[in-house]
């Protein structure tokens, strides 16, 4: 059954640079229910912050998004997605450099993945970006949750946004 098609609460998960201004951005989404902060895509399931900061353990910094289809639909938090990152720069996002800042929707399903991709092929040929999209699309694989410090962490502090 696809992520899409149950009544009930779907996840989405994308690599945006780094996590906490990515997850401030959805979580005030109407329709997203839970935003956690964590690591995705690396060689095993667990990791800590300090070594997914070496740029060796293959893991992103994700966003895990828990949303309502019938309130927000995956397509238009792809374009969410798009709209608040550069997804033309390769392992990099503003001063943020390495794999783990890298742009990357990790699909949970078929259809986020074909939904994925024709996201980056549509970006792509509507000449919005002077490059191409360097997006990744990846399977889901060896989440971990960050550290309870990293979860919310400009609410915590106040803030909306990461000073760049």
């Amino acid at each position: 059954m696809s992520n899409e098609t149950s009544n009930e609460n779907q996840i989405a998960v994308f690599g945006a640079g780094c996590f906490w201004g990515v997850e401030e951005t959805f979580r005030t989404l109407a329709g997203v229910v839970e935003t956690e902060v964590g690591y995705a895509g690396g060689k095993s399931d667990q990791t800590t912050y300090e070594e997914v900061c070496t740029d060796t353990t293959g893991h992103a910094e994700v966003i895990k998004i828990t949303y309502n289809p019938n309130v927000i639909k995956f397509e238009n938090l792809l374009d969410v997605f798009f709209k608040n990152h550069n997804p033309t720069t390769l392992n990099r996002q503003g001063v943020d450099v390495g794999s783990q800042y890298r742009s990357v929707i990790f699909y949970l399903d078929e259809d986020q993945r074909v939904q994925g991709e024709k996201a980056i092929n549509d970006l792509d040929e509507s000449n919005r970006f002077p490059n191409p999209v360097v997006t990744k699309l990846e399977a889901f694989k060896n989440y971990v949750k960050a550290e309870e410090y990293h979860q919310k962490y400009l609410k915590k502090k106040g803030l909306t946004s990461c000073l760049i």
